[in-house]
């Protein structure tokens, strides 16, 4: 559940912070939450700029509105780039910016951080009987929950996707989606029993073209759940508790190094915000 903080007293904060002797010269990095500030922590240079967390991504974007009409310098806020991207409704802004996929999860599956969870948890001899493109199948099933988050957040469906039960329309030997039985469950668990399932597939698809970057659709938290029953099954001998996805994300954000991040977008934005915010400064040298 997001927290309800007020954004004035997120901005307050950082006023007041700044007003210490210690980050008088400091950068400050506004992240969404506090998993999002693990990962920022690790990549910043922290004798140099302060990650402050907003509480969700409304409170982020707001806090930056605030601090930007006080004129406050050497403020940066970083957000998931959600259906934002895909819808063509980004806030301008050079003090923000966005996660070059869907969301800084996504951002941690598509580097090597990915691998070194397989080998961790997977099981050589299954990975290679499943002969298909790991990464690839992921994306492809998560893809399917992606349209319909969209489709639920366009439409205005207000579908419940928290606590969602994969294991009831993900099959756990190919990690193939059933696009019905989610659809089915996410209507049960959602008390929306009324409405149509042939509209709903109707305007998902309506949402889908060639054009578009598959990793912009797929939530992280959906791929990794996905991935968390392919290592009990498909991929691996795990019992669910040693692979659950809290686990799979902290383990994700562990194996995500500085030199995976330096091949991103998003890097090189934040060097160019840094050029054009001297002496503001917020990432750690190579």
């Amino acid at each position: 559940m997001k927290e309800h903080i007020n954004p004035s007293y997120i901005a307050n904060q950082i006023r007041l912070l700044r007003n210490q002797p210690k980050f008088t010269e400091h950068s400050f990095l506004i992240a969404e939450g506090d998993t999002d500030a693990r990962v920022w922590k690790n990549l910043v240079d922290s004798t140099k700029c302060r990650v402050e967390i907003a509480h969700n991504k409304d409170n982020a974007v707001q806090v930056l509105n605030i601090l930007e009409q006080g004129n406050f310098a050497g403020v940066l806020a970083v957000v998931d780039a959600d259906f934002d991207i895909l819808e063509g409704t980004v806030s301008v802004s050079q003090n923000l910016l966005f996660t070059d996929t869907h969301d800084l999860e996504t951002m941690l599956l598509k580097s090597p951080a990915l691998e070194k969870v397989l080998a961790e948890h997977g099981s050589e001899d299954k990975i290679k009987l499943f002969a298909k493109d790991i990464r690839q199948t992921l994306l492809e099933s998560a893809k399917v929950i992606g349209y319909l988050r969209w489709a639920s957040l366009k439409f205005d469906y207000c579908l419940k996707f928290e606590g969602l039960e994969f294991k009831k329309f993900v099959d756990e030997k190919i990690l193939a989606l059933n696009e019905s039985k989610l659809i089915k469950t996410l209507k049960d668990k959602s008390q929306k029993l009324g409405l149509d399932d042939r509209e709903i597939q109707q305007k998902m698809d309506s949402l889908k073209t060639n054009t578009q970057d598959i990793w912009y659709i797929c939530c992280g938290h959906d791929m990794i759940a996905i991935l968390s029953i392919a290592l009990c099954k498909a991929l691996g001998s795990c019992n669910s508790k040693q692979v659950e996805p809290n686990v799979l994300e902290i383990n994700l954000r562990l194996a995500y190094e500085s030199g995976h991040f330096r091949l991103t977008k998003l890097y090189i934005a934040i060097q160019t915000w840094e050029q054009t915010n001297q002496p503001f400064q917020v990432l750690s040298n190579p």
